[in-house]
């Protein structure tokens, strides 16, 4: 694999950057755009300056858009990665604010999602379409180049990515639980760079054992710092506040009740398009380390993981280059890492593996039970924002780990299990009992969201801190 390659001048895979931009996005739009910043200052419901913005009032977003110049000629002359990643933002958020405004307005009204604007003017559609076209993404708010990765700026330049110390460049809410949310998901990526140099080292050293373990223990190592920082969500942004800003991240795809038969970009397309919606599971953390570690090759075959799939086309090109380079060689027999440890005899190494599958798990196992408490007690509306279901979107990917889990567990000696590992099986079905007792609550058509809460702390995997 040549790590050279995977950059499209905002993004560089490596073990510099990880999954970070190569530098801080751009805070404010240049001075030939100040109309499309001004209304980005102006949209969110709290503005910087803690007044009510457009989003606070019925129908000021649809009238200041109205007013927007059409800055496509502007848009088709610039070359600028960081100007091109700041100008699709821009334009995603407002697409996102002035289509679903209306649905979140029924929301306070009624406490339903109500229906969005199905057609996006041609002053935003056109030169959203062009810039989109520029940076090869879907023009819909995403993960990367919008909502997360690429709207984040430091309040002091000198101290690092904790979340604490992130801003968000633009926001719909403006409120506290909206900037703890999203910048957690940058919080984590700080440690992307060594997740990505373990999986580099063990594709270029594992002849050895030494080597071999080395590289797994890096992953290791990474994945509990990326675990720690997670875990913070349930202090960075309460669960309460969660429907203050989710429905203006749903997305067009899997989202009918919202949308209809979709989004006409006047100017653009007569046809209605759909896109799914900004998703933490369009993140690359774990889809890299489904790859590394072959939970990959677990995943059940049904439309849930063809969801998931789906996902993997709204990653910045460079991105998904990377993973698709990464999967074709770990899903060749003598490059899998379960199989090479096997072969070694590296028992170790099986030790270690399992142990980032446990991590992999309690980061899928967490992500599942904030999908309960911030979504299933918010709300009873079935969708997840990428237009998943989500009952049993988050299960149908833990089921691979546990998949995984078993086989590399069972490669090892009875004498090794009974010396290094004499607890792992009580404890691995402690985990399949959480989760089948969930389901089975779940099953039902009027569930109890608290029953399914309370699960977690009584079989003692509760992921929420003490």
């Amino acid at each position: 694999m040549d790590f050279n390659k995977y950059t499209d001048g905002f993004f560089d895979v490596s073990e510099k950057f990880g999954f970070l931009p190569k530098k801080e996005p751009l805070l404010k739009l240049p001075y030939q755009f100040k109309d499309l910043q001004k209304l980005i200052d102006s949209m969110p419901i709290f503005k910087d300056d803690k007044t009510p913005g457009l989003l606070s009032k019925e129908g000021s977003i649809e009238i200041e858009v109205a007013k927007l110049p059409n800055y496509i000629d502007l848009v088709e002359k610039e070359k600028n990665p960081f100007i091109l990643q700041a100008l699709f933002r821009s334009y995603a958020f407002i697409s996102s604010a002035f289509t679903l405004a209306p649905a979140h307005f029924n929301y306070i009204k009624t406490g339903k999602y109500g229906k969005a604007n199905n057609i996006l003017p041609k002053q935003i559609a056109e030169p959203f379409v062009k810039v989109s076209k520029k940076i090869n993404v879907y023009p819909w708010l995403d993960y990367h180049y919008a909502y997360s990765l690429g709207n984040y700026s430091k309040k002091n330049p000198k101290e690092g990515f904790n979340w604490e110390n992130l801003n968000m460049a633009a926001k719909f809410s403006g409120l506290p639980d909206e900037r703890g949310f999203i910048m957690l998901h940058v919080d984590i990526n700080q440690y992307s760079p060594d997740l990505v140099k373990s999986v580099i080292s063990f594709q270029k050293n594992h002849k050895t054992i030494k080597d071999t373990n080395k590289a797994l223990s890096l992953s290791l190592t990474t994945m509990k710092k990326i675990n720690e920082r997670r875990q913070l969500m349930w202090i960075a942004s309460r669960w309460k506040h969660y429907n203050d800003f989710r429905i203006f991240i749903m997305g067009i795809k899997g989202n009918e009740e919202i949308f209809g038969k979709g989004l006409v970009y006047e100017g653009v397309s007569k046809t209605p398009m759909k896109y799914r919606g900004q998703t933490g599971a369009q993140d690359n953390i774990i889809p890299m380390m489904d790859i590394f570690t072959g939970i990959i090759n677990h995943y059940p075959k049904n439309d849930l993981t063809r969801y998931l799939q789906d996902l993997r086309s709204y990653r910045p090109k460079c991105i998904q280059n990377f993973l698709e380079d990464l999967k074709n060689y770990f899903s060749k027999k003598e490059n899998n890492v379960s199989e090479l440890l096997i072969k070694q005899k590296n028992y170790s190494g099986i030790k270690i593996l399992l142990e980032i599958l446990e991590e992999i798990y309690l980061f899928r196992n967490g992500h599942w039970q904030f999908v309960q408490k911030y979504i299933m007690k918010n709300t009873a509306y079935p969708r997840a924002t990428g237009g998943t279901p989500i009952i049993s979107w988050i299960p149908n990917q833990i089921k691979a780990v546990f998949s995984s889990m078993e086989h590399s567990y069972n490669s090892l000696p009875v004498s090794f299990i009974e010396t290094q590992m004499k607890s792992w099986s009580e404890n691995f079905e402690n985990k399949k009992s959480l989760l089948n007792k969930q389901l089975e609550i779940l099953s039902k058509e009027n569930y109890d969201a608290n029953k399914v809460l309370s699960l977690n702390k009584k079989l003692n995997l509760s992921d929420q801190p003490k």
